[in-house]
């Protein structure tokens, strides 16, 4: 308790220090310097008509001029050299930093959005240019449930954790949460939503891999670009995050990932090149660390050589809050908006500009980009938002997608599904207080959180209550632990309270009176800290202890036993997992996890999900665990935002300062597979209820195309759905190189009982490339490819060869 009290007293002061240095210095310089502008605003808008010519207003001193970039029959691009045109360069510098945190406090105006905003892009409003509300949303949007004056509360959906949705392997679902959440946003008055986050599971001990989706660049990239254009169809912008190699919280904002130019490409630049060519976001957000010793905020080889120059990125780049050092190289080096923005780094902006380290060309390079956001933001066409999104569907979209996204790891003699007319008793103390979703920017301010317990009742099922009572009892004697810390807070303390301690007596007690036992075993983690190895990774003493009793006295009266794992991580399960009779992999469902889950465990709907990491049989296994930081001092989050000491080199720490990346592309399965180790479940497993079959597999070139076809049929005795995965395997490789790798997937639709489809894929031969450090270029291989059709990657079910000329 003294040390939980101590972090937050930590982050407290930190906060008043961070206000003081950002919202309170912008918020005090835009009221000084730009509140005259107002009445120059107004008295434009009244006058502006539309004629053949375009739009035209009449100035103060009675003469008509022309606004070009208010007519939207014109191009973007006159439009953007118009409004440049008409500011001052001074107008332009304040365009690239955010106005502080005042938003985020409540500082906010009515009819401008609703509180909460985490940063904003600035107003002019002498041009009638409105603010840009940025808001955090890789699960959901994370606003202030309460206005200033209001007797109303204002709530937004919890969604699924980026790591279900990416174990649905399903980019219509992905395309439809996408859909859904820019909707909320766009009703909320929000323009740009701080999501998807995309970084690589490099290391299953990440703070914020909830966030992320998968260890795979392949399959993130293009759930990613589903989710994208979900939100974007709507008029709302996204910020794909954290570009990039941003894979650890320990010291994020100043340590540096060292890696090969070849794993940069291969492994951790690639998802985001997907989702640029696939769905064009507004806006990416650079990351905190650095890259080989330079913040990527200051590199002008990622953000501009090979962000636009390569990939034809066509938006705009954000700093994450606080991000980068020097504001002028920032900008310089293509990272347009510095958020949340400083009154230090306008300063520094504008002495660039008068001293000429920063030219008037970069600054209406970055500003230009803004403008083009606003522009085509939904405010510029005077969009009046309800305040009132449909959070009833939304809540059901959230509940198809948890349940599509679990993962089925065991299920010993078919004891699932369950019969709606057992009696169950639950344990653990997540049986009855689910977690939704993880903390930090990634948490939501939801209505509810349905729980396993309820869940279970709406499904029909008879629930033990002395189980139920041995958890009152328990809350009550820990009463303190089990009160949440909100916002920032959580960061420091995610919500955690203790496990429960039963008796052997109690456990019998519940094996007799009940038909069947559930254990959900929970774990929470979240922004600006990394997970540990003990009573984390590893299953707490406690919680051994509780699988064990259970097992044994369930299995003596001979009954089962299940164990749900309400998690945002990878967990150890080697250990135990044949303790029990199944093993549901519910991840964090968000508010309708608990109902989701009841749907699984009744076969109201089959499990088809599948992971999107392996799961080691211990934690070195992972190559990745040679470089990682361990046992650790907290690192305070906030206080790093604003300490950008550069430590002199023999003074820096492997791991906190700088991390190497020694494992090259080795990550994940392409680890596993090259050193034939034993996992606990591979990448791409899961079960379901049915079994399918995989019969006639075509390949075949076509120009630069690989076209495959595999029929699917449901062989078994249940409807279900099941994901196909594509992977390639180079023979004879003259380079070093993975024994396999994904190229393609896709879920089938719900197929009934012996029915059948045919899945067609068309694949670039790009796909099979790899980056050659000597050449700096993607190099095709010619020679024999094997391609396998596969339920995960190491149970490849049907191979054909093609030979590459």
């Amino acid at each position: 308790m003294k040390k939980i009290l101590k972090i937050s007293l930590i982050v407290l002061v930190s906060l008043l220090v961070l206000v003081g240095l950002g919202a309170l210095g912008t918020w005090q310089y835009a009221k000084s310097t730009f509140l005259d502008f107002e009445s120059d605003y107004k008295e434009k808008r009244s006058f502006s008509t539309l004629s053949e010519n375009g739009y035209s207003y009449t100035d103060r001193n009675g003469n008509t001029k022309l606004d070009v970039y208010e007519d939207d029959r014109r191009s973007m691009d006159d439009r953007v050299k118009d409004v440049l045109a008409q500011m001052n360069t001074e107008e332009k510098i304040h365009l690239l930093k955010g106005s502080g945190l005042a938003s985020a406090l409540g500082r906010q105006e009515p009819g401008e959005g609703i509180p909460g905003v985490v940063g904003t892009i600035v107003a002019t409003p002498r041009l009638g240019l409105p603010s840009i509300n940025l808001s955090d949303g890789p699960a959901g949007l994370r606003i202030q449930p309460e206005r200033p004056g209001e007797d109303r509360t204002f709530y937004c959906t919890a969604f699924p954790i980026g790591t279900q949705l990416a174990s649905s392997w399903n980019q219509s679902l992905a395309y439809e949460v996408g859909d859904a959440m820019g909707l909320e946003a766009l009703e909320y008055g929000i323009d740009v939503i701080l999501g998807p986050a995309i970084n690589i599971h490099r290391h299953p001990f990440c703070g914020r891999n909830f966030e992320y989706f998968s260890e795979d660049p392949y399959l993130t990239g293009h759930i990613g670009a589903s989710v994208v254009n979900g939100i974007e169809k709507n008029g709302v912008g996204t910020s794909i995050k954290h570009f990039v190699a941003n894979n650890q919280e320990t010291n994020r904002n100043n340590n540096s990932s060292e890696l090969s130019q070849r794993a940069l490409r291969e492994i951790y630049l690639k998802s985001f090149e997907i989702i640029v060519k696939e769905a064009q976001p507004w806006t990416i957000m650079s990351s905190y660390n650095k890259v080989n010793g330079t913040y990527v905020a200051e590199r002008k080889d990622l953000l501009t050589d090979i962000l636009r120059g390569e990939w034809g990125f066509e938006g705009l780049v954000m700093s994450d809050w606080f991000g980068g050092n020097d504001a002028v190289a920032m900008v310089r080096a293509g990272n347009d908006l510095l958020e949340p923005g400083t009154k230090k780094q306008w300063k520094a902006l504008t002495e660039g500009y008068e001293n000429g380290t920063l030219s008037e060309e970069e600054i209406d390079l970055a500003a230009g980009r803004i403008i083009k956001l606003i522009l085509g933001s939904r405010k510029m066409q005077n969009y009046k938002y309800s305040e009132t999104p449909d959070l009833r569907t939304n809540a059901r979209i959230a509940r198809n997608a948890a349940s599509e996204g679990m993962v089925l790891l065991k299920n010993e003699s078919g004891v699932l599904p369950l019969s709606t007319a057992q009696s169950i008793a639950l344990l653990g103390v997540t049986s009855f207080d689910f977690i939704s979703g993880g903390t930090g920017s990634g948490d939501v301010n939801e209505a509810y959180t349905v729980s396993l317990e309820q869940g279970l009742v709406n499904a029909g099922f008879n629930l033990e209550a002395s189980a139920r009572q041995a958890f009152d009892d328990h809350k009550l004697a820990n009463a303190e632990a089990f009160v949440k810390t909100e916002g920032l807070m959580a960061m420091a303390s995610p919500y955690d309270p203790p496990e429960m301690n039963y008796t052997e007596e109690q456990i019998k007690s519940f094996a007799s009176t009940s038909d069947i036992g559930i254990i959900t075993i929970g774990r929470n983690s979240g922004e600006g800290g990394d997970r540990k190895e003990k009573d984390d990774f590893l299953l707490s003493v406690n919680e051994q202890e509780m699988i064990s009793k259970s097992a044994a006295a369930f299995h003596e009266q001979g009954k089962k036993l299940i164990v749900v794992l309400n998690i945002g991580g990878v967990v150890e399960t080697a250990s135990w997992a044949d303790q029990v009779d199944g093993i549901l992999l519910a991840w964090q469902g968000g508010q309708e996890a608990g109902n989701a889950v009841a749907d699984i465990l009744s076969g109201a709907a089959n499990p088809s999900g599948k992971l999107p990491m392996t799961f080691p049989v211990q934690l070195n296994d992972h190559a990745s665990n040679a470089n990682f930081p361990k046992e650790t001092e907290a690192y305070n989050p906030i206080m790093l935002m604003l300490d950008k000491t550069e430590k002199p080199k023999e003074e820096q720490i492997r791991d906190i300062d700088y991390t190497l990346y020694e494992e090259g592309i080795y990550v994940g399965y392409r680890h596993f597979d090259k050193a034939q180790l034993e996992v606990a479940y591979p990448f791409g497993f899961g079960l379901s209820y049915t079994n399918f079959d995989y019969t006639n597999m075509q390949t075949s070139i076509n120009e630069d195309r690989i076209e495959l076809s595999v029929s699917i049929k449901n062989a078994g005795e249940l409807a279900g759905k099941e994901v196909v995965q594509i992977y390639f395997s180079k023979k004879d490789s003259q380079e070093d190189r993975a024994v396999k790798e994904l190229v393609a997937f896709a879920k089938t639709p719900l197929l009934e009982v012996d029915s059948s489809v045919e899945l067609l894929f068309s694949i670039p031969l790009d796909e099979l490339k790899y980056w050659d450090e000597g050449q700096s270029a993607w190099v095709l291989e010619t020679g024999e490819y094997e391609i396998h059709a596969a339920a995960s990657s190491r149970d490849i079910l049907l191979s054909n060869s093609i030979i590459i000329e």
